[in-house]
C-alpha cells in the first residue's frame, strides 16, 4: 500500500511522541489525527502550554484532538469517524480501551521505550537509569487491553551512557524509534512481519515517579545516589534533607576510592562529610564510594555549577 494512501491516526504527548510524529510526516505517511494530553500549566506562571505533539499537529494542519479520557462515547465516534487503517502511539499517556483498538483495519502499533516484556508501564526511561540498567531500547508492539502487554514486532537495543539522564536518553530513544517506525510500517501493513508473544514471567512494572522518590541519603551507595540523581535530574529532582532544608543534586559522577583527588585522612569520613571543595571538585563521601557533585541547588537558591560554588563548602564537614 502506498503510504499516502493509509490513513494513520497518531496518539502521543510529550517529545519523545513528536519525534515519531515528525518521522511519520517527513515519511510521506497520511497523518489524519492527532490525540495528545490536555494542555497543562507549566513553570512557577502556570502558563497553559500545549505538549509537543500538537504543536508540530498544528504546523503541519493535521486536527487534534483532546479528549481527557478515551473511554466515552465522543472519543469513540470522533476517532471512528476517520476510518483510519492504522493507530500508532509513542508515550501517550492513556490505555486504549477494546473499542478503540478494534477500530483499525491493521491495529494498533505502540513504540514503547523498553526492551518489553522489561519495563511495562509510564516510567521506563526513569525507572531504567535509576535501577542502573546498561541497556535498553524501543519495542514495537501491537497493542492489546492491556498495560505493554501486547504482541512484539521488533525490538531496537540502545546502550545507556553510565553518567547519561533521562531527558538525553529518551532523545536516544526517540531518534532509535523515528528511524526504524516507518519501516516498521510499511511490512507491517504488507504482512511481512509476525509478531512474538511476551514472556509474562519476565515482565517488570515501572508505574509513574513519585515526587518523594526523589529523596536520598548519604548512607547509600554513592551510585545508587548518582542513578537517582540523573534519572530523575528533570523531575523531580534527586534531594537530600537536613531538617526543613532540602539540597537538590541535579548533575554528578561517581569518584573511585583510589583517585587521588580524595585525600587519604578523609577516606574514613561520615558520609555526608565533604572531602574535596576546590575548583570543579566538590566531592562528598557515601555509604559506599564518592559522589562528585556536577551541578546543585541549594535552600532557596538558584542552580549552580561546582565550580562557582564549591569554596563555599568546608572540607571536613557535613555538607549541609
Amino acid at each position: 500500500m502506498d503510504r499516502r494512501d493509509l490513513k494513520i491516526i497518531f496518539m502521543g504527548t510529550p517529545e519523545f511522541a513528536g519525534t515519531n510524529l515528525k518521522a511519520l510526516i517527513d515519511g510521506g505517511f497520511n497523518v489524519v489525527l492527532c490525540l495528545c494530553q490536555p494542555d497543562k500549566p507549566v513553570g512557577r506562571k502556570h502558563i497553559l502550554t500545549a505538549p509537543p505533539v500538537k504543536v508540530i499537529a498544528q504546523e503541519k494542519g493535521i486536527e487534534v484532538f483532546q479528549p481527557d479520557t478515551l473511554k466515552t462515547e465522543e472519543s469513540l465516534e470522533k476517532i471512528s469517524s476517520y476510518d483510519a487503517d492504522l493507530i500508532v502511539t509513542a508515550a501517550y499517556g492513556k490505555i486504549l480501551p477494546k473499542s478503540i483498538l478494534d477500530l483499525p483495519k491493521y491495529g494498533c502499533i505502540n513504540c514503547h521505550g523498553s526492551l518489553l516484556p522489561a519495563r511495562r508501564g509510564a516510567a521506563p526511561v526513569q525507572r531504567a537509569i535509576l535501577e542502573g540498567d546498561k541497556v535498553t531500547g524501543i519495542t514495537f508492539m501491537k497493542m492489546d487491553v492491556g498495560m505493554d502487554t501486547g504482541d512484539i514486532i521488533d525490538k531496537v537495543e540502545v546502550a545507556i551512557d553510565p553518567d547519561e539522564h533521562t531527558e538525553s536518553l529518551m532523545n536516544r530513544l526517540a531518534e532509535a524509534s523515528a528511524a526504524k517506525l516507518p519501516a516498521i510500517i510499511d511490512a507491517w501493513v504488507n504482512g511481512g512481519l509476525e509478531t512474538v508473544k511476551q514472556d509474562d514471567s519476565l515482565a517488570t512494572a515501572c508505574p509513574p515517579i513519585r515526587p518523594e522518590e526523589g529523596e536520598f541519603n548519604w548512607t547509600q551507595d554513592a551510585l545508587d545516589i548518582h542513578n537517582r540523581v540523573r534519572a530523575l535530574s528533570s523531575w523531580p529532582g534527586a534531594f537530600v534533607m537536613s531538617g526543613e532544608n532540602k539540597l537538590k543534586v541535579l548533575d554528578s559522577t561517581v569518584i573511585s576510592e583510589d583517585d587521588p583527588v580524595i585525600p587519604e585522612e578523609l577516606k574514613c569520613a561520615e558520609p555526608g562529610v565533604v572531602v574535596r571543595a576546590k575548583g570543579e571538585n566538590l566531592i562528598v563521601k557515601c555509604g559506599n564510594g564518592y559522589l562528585k557533585i556536577k551541578e546543585l541547588q541549594q535552600p532557596g537558591g538558584k542552580r549552580l555549577n561546582a565550580r562557582d560554588c564549591a569554596h563555599n563548602f568546608t572540607v571536613g564537614k557535613q555538607i549541609m
